[in-house]
């Protein structure tokens, strides 16, 4: 199969950090703004970096990677390889203008954009970006007028203010954006330094297992795509198979990422490079040798909370393995 129809299949995935500048303070940012950017010779080197050692595709992400003023540049360079190229963004810049037109001509076919609620005033809080919200709708239209010449997945990060509606974010998604068909239900990750400043941020583990079943369920319902990260198994275990993380270590799945701080260049091979902390109820659970973990395992998420299940993980695996 030619490189550039195996995204959706991809096995090893490659990811670069191309600015680390933002057009949005979000209270739980996981790459908070450094003031370093990459220049166009550094970013096509990491691209044939990845290519080179096997990479399937290339996903560009940051900070906010259209504040690039390279990005188009280095999307027409990815593909012009022969590979797939996807971005991470928050939407605000292909609200309107030209940019979403110029990135379309130079090869792009897929992306990935934020969205933390279907609330207004949740999304604008979450961001501190007034008015960020209805950008995020308007640039999901105009993504939507394309067609079928681009696939829109959205990436859903849960924190204490969603938590509770995470399936009415699914429902509306389903019910406005049909050409949407794919969601990421990406679990916060509270060791970054933003996040220290707004610990109000960070969820509690009951909060979200309600919600997310139902969410699941209801993409399931309406044949959409789905995956969920940094998630332990007891608190998904109908939906097992789409944990990311779980889903990488049956499959032996690798991970190249160019960041752009002291981290450089992380490789991840082995599947211990995904696993994060276990509690004393993981030695008692059946789904262990295929669950990551608890990320931040009691300094932000507390170990109690974790409880043994006692499913079949053959099951998983199996349908994991298709």
């Amino acid at each position: 199969m030619p490189r550039a129809k195996l995204m959706d299949y991809m096995a090893s995935l490659g990811y670069i950090q191309i600015t680390r500048e933002c057009n949005q303070l979000c209270r739980f940012c996981s790459n908070p703004p450094s003031g370093r950017s990459a220049s166009l010779t550094e970013l096509q080197g990491r691209v044939d970096d990845l290519l080179d050692g096997g990479s399937d595709g290339v996903i560009l992400t940051g900070g906010e990677p259209t504040l690039s003023p390279d990005l188009v540049e280095l999307v027409a360079y990815v593909t012009s390889k022969g590979a797939p190229c996807r971005i991470i963004t928050n939407g605000q810049r292909l609200a309107e203008g030209p940019l979403l037109d110029r990135l379309v001509t130079a090869g792009l076919r897929h992306l990935h954009v934020s969205l933390y609620s279907h609330r207004e005033s949740v999304q604008d809080m979450l961001t501190r970006n007034p008015g960020g919200w209805r950008k995020v709708m308007r640039a999901l239209e105009r993504l939507g007028s394309h067609g079928s010449h681009l696939a829109v997945d959205l990436n859903v990060v849960i924190n204490h203010y969603n938590a509770d509606h995470l399936n009415d974010i699914a429902r509306f998604v389903i019910g406005r954006f049909p050409f949407v068909r794919h969601l990421v239900f990406n679990h916060l990750d509270p060791s970054m330094n933003r996040t220290q400043g707004f610990p109000d941020t960070i969820p509690k583990l009951w909060e979200l297992e309600v919600s997310l079943h139902q969410a699941l369920r209801s993409l399931e319902a309406a044949g959409l795509t789905f995956r969920v990260e940094r998630v332990p198994l007891c608190y998904m275990v109908e939906f097992a198979h789409v944990s990311t993380e779980t889903r990488k270590i049956v499959k032996e799945e690798s991970r190249v990422i160019h960041f752009l701080d002291e981290k450089s260049r992380v490789s991840q091979h082995d599947p211990s490079a995904w696993l994060r902390g276990k509690g004393d109820a993981c030695t008692r659970c059946r789904l262990d040798p295929i669950c990551a973990g608890l990320d931040s395992m009691d300094v932000h998420y507390d170990s109690s909370e974790l409880y043994p299940v006692f499913v079949n993980p053959a099951h998983i695996v199996k349908r994991i393995r298709g």
